[in-house]
């Protein structure tokens, strides 16, 4: 179990994306993917005290002050890292008061308050201290090199019969910080229960890395909400 003053709720961003350039501020419907994404925290039962928003350009900075949260000035090297150190790129683990963190894709526009809020709660009562949110897929799956990975009951050209397998959501992620200070996000992925895998509908989990998807899933946000 943990005390929900324990966790911090995060999000991270950047506007250096090669696929997207400037995604995060960019016009998105009526708004834009940075501001729809703080707006659902800022709207949850998440204290604020709770909600960091973690960014280096000015543009961000400047975007993050008009929420009732809290900034976190991330560095410029952060900024700029590919991923690798942990502590590089999440330059906040030793730095927030703080003993978990949950971390939010502001990526995912059709991600729902309702599944951050759950996904927050669930995680304060777990003890785990990883958790990830994935989806349940039944399909066809090969491994690089030819062997199939798929789980059959029978041999049909139907995929009901496919037991179901787990793939990443890359929308919601919690884990201790202290881990991450030893270069370990969520858990060990090789043993088995370390993280809580944490299931989501496969709708909310629309992630935008590239320019077509952009503008597919804005018309579909504007569809669904009739702007």
């Amino acid at each position: 179990m943990k005390a929900p003053e324990e966790v911090a709720v995060l999000i991270q961003a950047r506007l250096s994306s090669q696929r997207c350039p400037r995604k995060m501020i960019r016009q998105f419907a009526d708004t834009t993917l940075m501001d729809l994404c703080i707006q659902k925290l800022v709207e949850s039962n998440i204290p604020n005290e709770n909600i960091w928003i973690s960014v280096h350009e000015p543009e961000l900075v400047e975007l993050v002050k008009k929420y009732p949260v809290n900034l976190f000035h991330r560095s410029e090297k952060s900024a700029m890292s590919e991923g690798t150190p942990l502590t590089e790129i999440y330059d906040w683990w030793d730095k927030l008061p703080h003993k978990y963190v949950v971390l939010v894709n502001a990526c995912a526009p059709f991600l729902k308050t309702e599944t951050i809020e759950r996904f927050f709660s669930d995680y304060c009562s777990t003890e785990n201290n990883g958790m990830f949110g994935v989806v349940s897929k039944k399909n066809y799956f090969w491994s690089h090199d030819g062997e199939f990975l798929t789980p059959m009951n029978e041999v049909i050209m139907n995929t009901k019969t496919a037991n179901p397998v787990m793939e990443a959501a890359h929308c919601l992620y919690a884990s201790s910080q202290a881990s991450i200070g030893q270069g370990i996000w969520m858990g060990r992925f090789n043993v088995p229960g370390e993280i809580k895998l944490w299931h989501m509908a496969e709708e909310e989990i629309f992630d935008i890395d590239y320019e077509w998807e952009f503008k597919m899933y804005e018309a579909l946000y504007k569809s669904l909400n009739n702007t």
